[in-house]
Parts: C-alpha cells; structure tokens; sequence
C-alpha cells in the first residue's frame, strides 16, 4: 500500500507567490538536514539518512518562494483517524510572514488527511503560531502518555524482538 503522498502530488498557493508542495522531487534535503541537525531543538545532529527515512514515512511538505525552499513539515498519520504534525520550521529570514500558521492550516485540508479527527502535535516555544491556525493545548492530557529516548540504543536487550528472514 502506498503512503498518500505516493499517489499524487498536492499543493496549496498563496497570492503572494508562496508555494507548499508534497512533490518529494522538489525537497532541499540538505537544507532539511541542516536546519534539523543544526538549528532545531528537537533534532539536533540528526544524519542525513535519519531525514531521508523520515522523510519517505510521511506525508512530507515543502514551503517554497520561487525556487527556494524556505519551510518544511512532516505528518505521520494513519490516514484515517490520526495524524501528528511535526519538523515544522520556516526559514528565519520568513517569519513574521504567517508561513507557519499558513502551514499549519493548510496541511488540514490534504484531501487525503479529511477523515482525520486528531491532530497532534508538540512545541516548546511555537505555541501562538499554532493558535493562529485554530490548534490549542490538548483537551485531555490525562489521556496521553509517551515513551522518550534520547538517544535509542543500537544493543541488544530482553525485550528486543528476535530477527530472522523467512523466505519462501
């Protein structure tokens, strides 16, 4: 089964020339990389093949003025009921703008994301942002609970599942 974004390409424009864009082709990878890696809080040092699986696991959007790619986001989603929005930067040479709230709004009405009933996501200094774009604090936080690693172990442990390739 293809990821929705596998399937066709949606863009969404502004009049003022701003672009968003599900055209995987169009990505910046390394611009991607290096904001993540280097000026994210939430990514720091994130390689570039880490950016590259994350990237073909979601519903992948790019921001563009012109030729150049000045935003980006990513939603993981079922498809169905679920999507959770996140690696969500705008160039710091474009805030200000309402890029991000823009974002935020607009990846709503992918026609592939219309069944979705929640939205998550999370952010340390971005709040008002989302607010804009009709977001607010989650309604029942006592309802969510979270694993969190910084730093996944690569060792084997007992509760590591067992791998081996069957063929047939």
């Amino acid at each position: 089964m293809a990821l929705p974004n596998e399937t066709r390409v949606i863009e969404w424009r502004r009049d003022d020339g701003f672009v968003l864009s599900t055209d995987r082709a169009r990505l910046d990878i390394d611009r991607v990389q290096r904001f993540l890696g280097d000026e994210s809080y939430w990514a720091q040092g994130i390689s570039r093949e880490l950016v590259l699986r994350s990237i073909e696991g979601a519903i992948s959007v790019g921001l563009y003025d012109g030729g150049q790619q000045v935003g980006f986001a990513r939603v993981l989603t079922d498809g169905a009921r679920l999507a959770y929005l996140m690696d969500v930067f705008i160039d710091r040479n474009y805030r200000g703008r309402g890029l991000g709230s823009w974002l935020a709004t607009a990846i709503r009405t992918h026609p592939d994301l219309i069944t979705v009933s929640r939205w998550l996501l999370s952010t340390k200094d971005a709040h008002a942002v989302y607010a804009r774009a009709g977001w607010s604090a989650v309604r029942h936080p006592d309802w969510l609970m979270e694993v969190f690693q910084d730093a996944p172990s690569t060792e084997a442990s007992p509760t590591q599942p067992q791998l081996s390739e069957r063929r047939s």
